[in-house]
């Protein structure tokens, strides 16, 4: 067709510097983990990108622009994930299969990305990412809150629910923190760990809403 050679120009190059924007999101975050935000550079992102800073600025002003556009990408992944971690479950499913499949769930995506625990809870974060993790917890207790509704008897008062919810997502960060710093069996250990103390905070309150005697 007349004209294409000219459209595909642009797409190659479209397509090369998402890549190598995708490199140099990698090398920050390897950077990210293993010095923390405050402490890394640009030299030392483009250096682990095997780029010269040169490079990395024609795509980034700075670390706080990388650790954002990352962020940013994390969170939309993030939030897909919860989407599906945090549905309402059918009231027969037993109270340790639907928080182990929740667990499980966010485990897998923290442990694939550790950046994401290392942007969110580090001391000197951008402050877009603040704002980014304010707005993904706020939409997370929500939907843990949703989840939990699906739990409890439905005369459960709905303070208890968002307190609960808040205790569930502690408990879970808790939880997070030790199995990154584990790798292997242990690290299944502390996530199996995190799994039975949440089942033993719930299992009382659902009480035999999934078929269950409370304790």
């Amino acid at each position: 067709m007349p004209g294409t050679p000219g459209k595909e120009q642009p797409r190659r190059r479209q397509a090369r510097g998402e890549r190598r924007i995708q490199q140099l999101l990698d090398a920050a975050a390897s950077v990210f983990c293993a010095t923390g935000y405050t402490a890394a550079s640009t030299n030392a992102i483009a250096r682990e990108a095997g780029v010269s800073p040169g490079t990395l600025y024609q795509f980034f002003p700075n670390k706080e622009a990388i650790a954002i556009e990352m962020g940013d990408r994390l969170v939309h992944e993030m939030r897909e994930t919860y989407g599906e971690a945090l549905a309402p479950v059918d009231p027969a499913t037993p109270l340790a299969d639907a928080v182990g499949a929740a667990v499980d769930r966010f485990m897998t995506f923290n442990t694939e990305h550790p950046v994401f625990f290392t942007l969110m809870h580090g001391p000197d974060v951008p402050g877009g990412i603040t704002e980014a993790h304010d707005a993904l917890h706020a939409t997370l207790v929500g939907r843990i809150e949703d989840l939990l509704t699906s739990l409890l008897p439905p005369d459960t008062d709905r303070a208890h629910v968002r307190r609960t919810a808040h205790v569930c997502l502690g408990v879970y960060k808790a939880g997070l923190e030790l199995a990154l710093g584990h790798e292997g069996a242990e690290r299944e250990a502390y996530v199996q760990e995190t799994k039975d103390v949440l089942v033993r905070y719930l299992d009382p309150l659902v009480g035999d809403r999934l078929g269950q005697p409370a304790h």
